[in-house]
């Protein structure tokens, strides 16, 4: 199975509502490039680029015409394209694998995440949830502040999402926050 990893701590992206900063560095997370200017335009990729923990709902403020919702989704991976993924930050795992994660968190909210498969296609969440915090996540002023626990962790790749993921860019591992801003 064929995975990248998109990391937003505004965090990986699949509830709109996010207001942490912080990124998903290992696996690494896909980067800016052409595609992403192309279809979302220089600002979104100027203010990605310039602070890759920036929250998403401010992105769409920058967007200007003409913009597709469906060539741009910036709820999907934070408008991160495949297209501009090296060769060599697809991740091949195999269900039952441990998949160590890190995590920085540049600035702390306390809130509720979790970690997911999203299947690109349908820009939903495949299966349970790997891994989730109901509540209390990403406490403090300080990631020092933050459990280590919340920071480095592992998630188990599940059974049943070979057909699916099947193909590089079909799914990516997602980590989503909903924190409340202090």
């Amino acid at each position: 199975m064929y995975f990248t990893t998109v990391a937003t701590a505004t965090f990986l992206t699949l509830i709109p509502r996010v207001l942490s900063h912080g990124l998903i560095t290992s696996p690494p997370s896909r980067p800016t490039g052409p595609t992403l200017n192309s279809l979302c335009g220089p600002a979104i990729t100027r203010t990605i680029n310039n602070d890759n923990t920036s929250h998403v709902e401010g992105l769409p403020e920058l967007l200007a015409a003409p913009y597709s919702a469906s060539t741009c989704n910036l709820w999907l991976c934070k408008g991160l394209q495949f297209s501009d993924n090296p060769a060599n930050n697809t991740q091949v795992w195999s269900a039952g694998q441990v998949v160590p994660l890190k995590v920085w968190i540049r600035i702390p909210h306390e809130g509720s995440a979790n970690v997911s498969i999203v299947d690109t296609k349908r820009n939903e969440i495949v299966g349970d949830m790997l891994k989730v915090w109901e509540e209390g996540y990403a406490p403090g002023k300080s990631e020092s502040d933050v459990p280590i626990g919340q920071r480095e962790f592992s998630v188990t790749i599940p059974e049943g999402l070979e057909e699916k993921c099947a193909v590089a860019g079909d799914c990516v591992s997602t980590m989503s926050a909903l924190v409340l801003a202090q």
